[in-house]
């Protein structure tokens, strides 16, 4: 696991959005996982800002979903499908062809799960996985307690998400109970995994998934098993690591030709 710390989220969108340019340069077709939520907003706008200069051309680029709400329709401006279109999938000016989710409106929601599963496998798989973390150590919606080894499924909502998450509506009663989720075991086979975590409300949850115990009670602290994980903090968010020296200097004598 490679950890770099930026100065602030501006800088880590910068950062990694230009990890999704590369990646771009050398396959045309790349799927690239997407993550919603408020953390992932600076990757997306500086990936549009390069696509708009010419700097990058993402006309063949396919995008995925990390996770639905389920009992929202498709429609519904908090639905993730409506999100990813309207913050990644048209900014990047691609079709609606270019995206691939799960239906959280589907009336055999299992099957749902297992169709999405399938068709990520069927794609080729993940090339980049973007991945946030919630205050409580969980990716995707994988609350604490998931297996590792999990497909893409339905869950439950722990109350506190519920209430990280009612932001986005009009009260807490409108947040969904439950969500259909890429599984940790889903999320694993991604070729390249990039969390994004800024704030120091994170820094706890990010110094357990980074420097603590492999554990299913932070399901973050999956992606050291990973072969290709990146984790990519501010200095908020970076404050309870105590191994912060460490990664500033090995990230600093990086050679350039490795990107992230």
């Amino acid at each position: 696991m490679e950890v770099v710390i930026v100065p602030d989220a501006m800088a880590g969108g910068e950062l990694i959005a230009e990890a999704l340019a590369a990646l771009l340069r050398r396959k045309p077709d790349a799927l690239l996982g997407v993550a919603t939520g408020s953390t992932p907003l600076p990757i997306y706008q500086a990936l549009a800002a390069q696509v708009r200069a010419g700097s990058v051309d993402a006309a063949r680029a396919r995008i995925c979903q990390l996770d639905e709400y389920v009992g929202l329709p498709a429609g519904h401006p908090e639905s993730y499908r409506s999100v990813v279109l309207r913050e990644v999938v048209e900014p990047l000016g691609l079709g609606a062809d270019s995206f691939m989710g799960p239906d959280g409106a589907a009336e055999d929601v299992q099957a749902a799960c297992e169709a999405y599963d399938r068709a990520l496998r069927e794609a080729g798989g993940v090339d980049l996985q973007l991945l946030g973390i919630g205050t409580d150590g969980h990716i995707g919606f994988n609350e604490p307690c998931s297996s590792l080894a999990s497909r893409t499924r339905i869950k439950t909502l722990t109350q506190q998400t519920r209430k990280d998450n009612a932001r986005f509506f009009d009260s807490l009663d409108e947040v969904p109970h439950h969500v259909i989720t890429q599984g940790i075991g889903t999320i694993l086979e991604a070729r390249h995994l990039v969390l994004l975590a800024t704030g120091a409300g994170k820094a706890d949850a990010v110094a357990r998934a980074v420097e603590g115990p492999l554990t299913a009670l932070v399901p973050a602290s999956a992606l050291q098993l990973h072969p290709h994980a990146t984790v990519v903090v501010d200095e908020a968010a970076a404050s309870r690591l105590k191994l912060a020296d460490y990664f500033r200097a090995t990230y600093a004598a990086k050679p350039k030709w490795q990107g992230i």
